[in-house]
């Protein structure tokens, strides 16, 4: 089964200016949306591995949307997260389904790595909600310059039978970090954590 898209947004956010003190480069945030039928929507089905199987096409298809619109090679991206929203007919099962299993090995094959957990967050709402796709360096969990998030939202999604996902990559970590941990130069990448 492939997703039924309904919609696909792509947002860019570039910070240039923080505190009065100016980013250059500036950061840079990607996401790409998709608002998808649920084809679960309203019944209790055991067998999740359709939902599954569009997280796999899904996390192939965003991350590449992502990274174009950042205009970066894939292995250039710092940190990347992903999130879901389903409406009201759906459960938070239809999210992990689409968020878990499979949708992570796509994400890294284009990003060209990826060690670390992909953050995520799944909700149930309703048109309008404000999604927030939690960020963390692609290469080592322990890159407090890199904890982050970036916030979405599509005035008319999710319907009530409808699943709206999102992957998330920047292009740096936040603006002006001064929290200490460990430092994109000090990354070995093998463990996912540092």
């Amino acid at each position: 089964m492939s997703a039924v898209i309904r919609k696909i947004v792509t947002v860019v956010e570039e910070t240039h200016l923080e505190m009065g003190k100016t980013i250059a480069p500036p950061t840079r945030r990607a996401a790409a949306i998709a608002v998808i039928e649920n084809p679960f929507a309203g019944r209790y089905v055991e067998d999740l591995s359709p939902l599954i199987a569009i997280g796999e096409e899904l996390g192939e298809l965003l991350s590449k949307r992502a990274v174009a619109a950042l205009g970066i090679d894939g292995a250039k991206a710092h940190s990347y997260g992903k999130a879901a929203a389903v409406g009201e007919n759906g459960e938070l099962e239809h999210a992990a389904a689409i968020l878990h299993p499979k949708m992570g090995a796509p994400v890294r094959k284009v990003l060209s790595k990826g060690a670390a957990l992909i953050p995520s967050s799944k909700k149930r709402s309703g048109p309008g909600t404000t999604l927030d796709i939690p960020l963390g360096h692609k290469d080592a969990a322990f890159v407090r310059s890199h904890f982050d998030g970036m916030e979405v939202q599509i005035n008319d999604a999710p319907r009530a039978n409808e699943i709206m996902v999102a992957v998330a990559v920047t292009d740096s970590g936040r603006p002006l970090p001064r929290v200490g941990g460990l430092t994109v130069n000090e990354i070995k990448g093998e463990d996912g954590l540092r």
